[in-house]
């Protein structure tokens, strides 16, 4: 291919970009084939509208065969060469790629260059590449009133069935559904859930409630109805008209929940409990609400700073343990890693475990304790709270306070115990485990 450069100025700048004649490789080619196809295609047209649009293609087609001559600066290393191609798949990730293509762009072998490719962003190269499309496409589909087709095609998806799968698997719900729940109406349905959505400014059209645990009053959630998990008919959502409906990984306890599809899109949450900021950006970003999040996580890590510092003076190193009891026997939660109360005693807070809270194992989340196990419970401070859901006439849950095996706990003879709220503490939501450090500090700060 050959051309000649026409200077708009005398005073021009000499440039370097070709320095030699010789033979370019071009990836992808396709893109290459394709501009050369319709600059040539349309040659001869006498069109004004044709004749521009024949430059822009030309200039596209020049900007492309310089950014392909690039050549690799001296001691620059393999993985600062695929740095550099991530960088430029960001830039270009609407064109069709190989791995192999990437790996030539970067010079670096195929095998070597997938390796350092997941060790620099915790994916393969084509996974990664969806995500960068998908990102855009929510994007576009929030910010323009664009086809879902005409979107898939300005990403880089050819098939608009594919782009929907693709979609689906990492947002959750497909493009429709998404673009719908970013409008200022959402109407949701997240049972186990509603923490989040409060947080982040989002009134829930009905709330989980059940028979014997109540429901999360902590909300301030009063004038939203209640739907029962445990007894209640779900066909009564219909009349609220969810427009999205939310669902955690332990919603397979409740029988009732298993057919909501029928009433509107769903979104399943993979994530553990545990992970909570990935479920707040999870929900904020399929509600339009991501531009919040780092406010509401840095207030939580700031009151977490200051408690933690009351209680390094106040309780300096005395134990703590966390007991659910209900009619059926008495359970102790993890260690800082698993549960619902673990990570904001122990790790948040700092506070210390009982020994007996190191022998449960790293997997468990709780552990049910025998009657000699909870003789050995030697903890300074017990956190308690009381599942209903077993008792079989009032305050069942109850009658272990009036053993002597209770009353010969070490925290119960110093007056150390304190009751916690059922839903409150075993939630995972963020506002809970504000109100969690609420409590602590009230009875230990």
């Amino acid at each position: 291919m050959t051309f000649n450069t026409i200077y708009l100025s005398e005073a021009h700048t000499p440039t370097s970009l070709f320095t030699s004649v010789r033979e370019l490789r071009l990836l992808p080619f396709s893109q290459c084939n394709r501009l050369l196809e319709a600059i040539y295609r349309c040659r001869q047209t006498k069109d004004e509208h044709t004749v521009f649009e024949q430059h822009v293609r030309f200039q596209e087609l020049i900007l492309f065969i310089f950014e392909q001559n690039r050549t690799k600066p001296l001691q620059q290393s393999d993985r600062q060469s695929v740095e550099q191609s991530i960088q430029y798949l960001h830039n270009h990730f609407g064109k069709d790629w190989t791995v192999e293509q990437l790996a030539e762009l970067a010079g670096v072998p195929k095998w070597s260059y997938s390796r350092i490719f997941k060790d620099i962003t915790g994916q393969i190269p084509l996974y990664y590449l969806n995500s960068i499309r998908i990102e855009k496409a929510k994007q576009l589909l929030m910010t323009t009133n664009d086809r879902v087709f005409e979107i898939s095609q300005s990403i880089g998806f050819n098939n608009e069935y594919y782009f929907n799968r693709r979609f689906k698997e990492h947002v959750g719900i497909s493009p429709g559904q998404f673009r719908r729940s970013q409008s200022n109406n959402v109407r949701v349905f997240a049972p186990f859930l509603e923490d989040f959505f409060v947080a982040l400014g989002i009134t829930p059209i009905a709330q989980f409630s059940h028979s014997k645990w109540g429901k999360q009053d902590y909300l301030g959630l009063q004038d939203v109805p209640d739907i029962d998990v445990q007894y209640g008919k779900m066909e009564h959502l219909f009349h609220y008209k969810p427009t999205l409906i939310m669902l955690d990984a332990g919603i397979e306890r409740w029988e009732t929940c298993l057919h909501l599809n029928k009433l509107a899109p769903i979104c399943h949450l993979n994530n553990p409990g545990e992970d909570w900021q990935s479920t707040l950006f999870k929900i904020a970003d399929l509600t339009g609400k991501t531009a919040m999040m780092q406010d509401i996580i840095t207030e939580y890590e700031d009151k977490v700073q200051r408690a933690r510092k009351i209680l390094g003076r106040s309780v300096y190193g005395q134990s703590v343990a966390f007991l659910r009891i209900s009619a059926i026997g008495i359970t102790l939660y993890a260690g800082p890693d698993c549960g619902y109360t673990g990570p904001i005693l122990y790790r948040d807070l700092g506070l210390t475990p009982d020994p007996l809270v190191w022998k449960i194992p790293l997997n468990q989340r709780k552990a049910h304790l025998t009657s000699n196990q909870l003789q050995q419970l030697e903890a300074d401070h017990l956190f308690i709270t009381f599942d209903k859901q077993h008792s079989i006439y009032e305050n069942e849950e109850r009658t272990i306070l009036t053993s002597s095996m209770w009353k010969n706990l070490r925290a119960v003879k110093r007056n150390c115990v304190y009751e916690v709220d059922f839903l409150t503490w075993m939630n995972y939501g963020i506002l809970s485990h504000s109100k969690k450090i609420d409590d602590v500090l009230n009875v230990l700060g």
